[in-house]
Order: C-alpha cells, then sequence, then structure tokens
C-alpha cells in the first residue's frame, strides 16, 4: 500500500510531454502532423520522432522501440487510456473536428463535461486520443458546496464546426 503524504503538489507542474509506442513510424507521423498539424521537430531514422505545436522541442514523442509491427493492447488489459491535447479554443478545436472529418477519421465520442468540450477518437495504433479546450474557469459548473460539478452531455457537432476558422 502507497502511503499518503498531507502535503500537495505545487499548483504549477504541469504534464509536459506524452511519448507513445508506435507500430509504424511513417504512419503515426501521417495521422499526427498530416491529419491533426503537428510540426515534426526531430526523428532519427525510422525508430524515432519528435513532434510539437508552436515550436516547442516536443510535446508528443513516437517511436517503435519496443512496437515496431506490433498491435494495439488488447481490451481489458492496462495501459494509456487517452492523451489529451487541450486547445487554446474553441474555434481552434473546431478546425481540429474539420481535419478529422476531411481525413474520414471516426470519432469514439464527442462530450461536453461542463468545464471542457471534448472530441475522443483512436489514431492509428489503437491510442486513445482526447482533442479538447477548457472553458474559462469562471464557467465551470458548481456545486453548492462551491466544488467543481463536472458532467457528461453530448457535444453538437454542427455548432461546434460553425465556429471553424
Amino acid at each position: 500500500m502507497v502511503q499518503s503524504i498531507s502535503t500537495s503538489i505545487d499548483p504549477a507542474v504541469r504534464i509536459g510531454h506524452v511519448h507513445l509506442k508506435v507500430a509504424d513510424l511513417q504512419r503515426a507521423l501521417d495521422f499526427y502532423c498530416g491529419v491533426l498539424g503537428f510540426q515534426l521537430m526531430q526523428q532519427f531514422g525510422p525508430q524515432a520522432a519528435f513532434i510539437s505545436a508552436g515550436g516547442y522541442h516536443h510535446h508528443i514523442g513516437l517511436n517503435t522501440w519496443e512496437s515496431l509491427g506490433g498491435k494495439p493492447p488488447a481490451a481489458g488489459t492496462t495501459g494509456l487510456y487517452h492523451v489529451a491535447i487541450l486547445y487554446p479554443d474553441r474555434a481552434t478545436l473546431a478546425e481540429a473536428l474539420r481535419r478529422l472529418q476531411r481525413a474520414k477519421i471516426p470519432l469514439d465520442g464527442a462530450a461536453d463535461h461542463g468545464v471542457s468540450e471534448a472530441l475522443y477518437l483512436r489514431d492509428p495504433d489503437g491510442n486513445g486520443v482526447e482533442l479538447y479546450r477548457d472553458r474559462p474557469r469562471e464557467e465551470w459548473p458548481r456545486a453548492a458546496d462551491g466544488s467543481v460539478a463536472m458532467f457528461t452531455h453530448p457535444l453538437d457537432l454542427a455548432v461546434l464546426l460553425a465556429e471553424a476558422k
């Protein structure tokens, strides 16, 4: 059993990047760069690549070191549920949806969580991907005691698409 520590983590801590095992590096790059629009920052032959938005050294690492030609994990096993990619605003999320539709990438779901709006899908390796935007904190739904009261409602994709840039 893990012993609990009473102090909280510093609120400035952030998740810096995710590194995904993929079966085919070029196929993964075609999806993350070609469809979603990330920029290739560095590639190490056919084995690894680092991609980003806005010129950061990398937000996503992709590699075939242990997974070349591999299959997605079977259902009912542990592992990454999804990687969540935060978009700066609703119009940019709408543009991401437009890119997915153009590429004929199916959605697993689309939800309004009160605090955020999200699109759920799978990359070519079966990894879960969430594309989302946060609402401003002052718009988050609250319970009577002031705590965050998230929910899951369907997201109207037609209304979202109308906001694409």
